[in-house]
């Protein structure tokens, strides 16, 4: 979702109704995008019978594992009482989980990097490219849509 839409919450809860999710991500990390997703989560349940100001019993989760907004994570309370907001750093979850399932998991990152995991990228740099003035400032933007691919082997000459 691209969080710069004036229609977010309307195509957040579309696609939260479509799931069924009660669980989300927040790439972002701060403002109030995990608060949107609880919201949308609670947005989309079924109506209830009678008005209650604690909301719906469905557990609504966001898990926040980004760092792109450095500024406070806002919680607007608008999706009842049911609901949990927590950390997720995937080296720790990684380290629960054992090097079988890191295996299972690397196979199929590799098996599924053109489709499932396919990622894009503004640009291409060679390493010798990483501190040009230019680069480092768009590094520093923390951007979605503008994530530079560091290619070494760009900087041999043939």
């Amino acid at each position: 979702m691209d969080s710069s839409r004036p229609d977010l919450a309307d195509r957040l809860t579309e696609a939260v109704r479509e799931t069924g999710a009660t669980l989300g991500f927040d790439a972002i990390g701060g403002g109030t995008i995990a608060s949107d997703i609880l919201t949308a989560m609670e947005r989309a349940q079924p109506p209830l019978p009678s008005y209650t100001p604690y909301g719906t019993t469905v557990l609504k989760q966001v898990y926040i594992y980004g760092s792109l907004d450095f500024s406070p994570t806002v919680i607007e309370r608008r999706f009842g009482l049911t609901w949990a907001i927590g950390g997720y750093l995937l080296t720790n979850a990684l380290a629960r989980l054992g090097g079988e399932a890191i295996g299972r998991m690397r196979a199929r990152v590799l098996a599924e990097a053109t489709t499932t995991f396919a990622c894009g990228y503004a640009r291409t740099i060679g390493l010798s490219e990483v501190l040009e003035p230019e680069n480092l400032a768009a590094f520093a933007r923390r951007s979605t849509g503008a994530k530079y691919l560091v290619d070494p082997s760009s900087d041999r000459s043939d």
